[in-house]
């Protein structure tokens, strides 16, 4: 092989590995995701009707933000229009005060995609 087809060949074998580990990361790891849960049990259930601070997460993806009635929700997040999806969810879980200012949720956020990864996977899981 030559120089340059070695390195071709190389180069597409790492971009490959990337693309897989990213993929790994993206559909994340349950039981990991309970272990992160830890960070939000003491403001949320899993439990249908079952409310703290935060509302329960039972049933949370595909569910309008804000539309549980029996859960007094911040202004913000009521009026944001948001659907639950494992995107949206990512997206908040990241930073909740940058993706709706002024909701009442009082967390810095969860920098780390493969813990936010894992966390949503575990909530996916759950409700099945």
């Amino acid at each position: 092989m030559t120089g340059q087809a070695t390195l071709a060949s190389r180069l597409i074998g790492a971009v490959a590995l990337v693309a897989m580990a990213g993929a790994a990361q993206a559909d994340g790891d349950a039981a990991r995701g309970e272990k992160k849960y830890e960070e939000c049990v003491s403001c949320h259930a899993t439990e249908r009707g079952v409310h703290g601070v935060g509302p329960s997460l039972y049933g949370v993806l595909d569910r309008k933000a804000g539309d549980l009635a029996d859960f007094r929700y911040s202004p913000a997040l009521k009026r944001s229009g948001i659907t639950w999806s494992e995107q949206s969810l990512d997206t908040f879980i990241a930073d909740p005060q940058k993706m709706v200012p002024a909701n009442r949720m009082p967390y810095a956020g969860m920098p780390d995609a493969g813990d936010r990864a894992d966390l949503i996977a575990y909530l996916r899981n759950a409700f099945r």
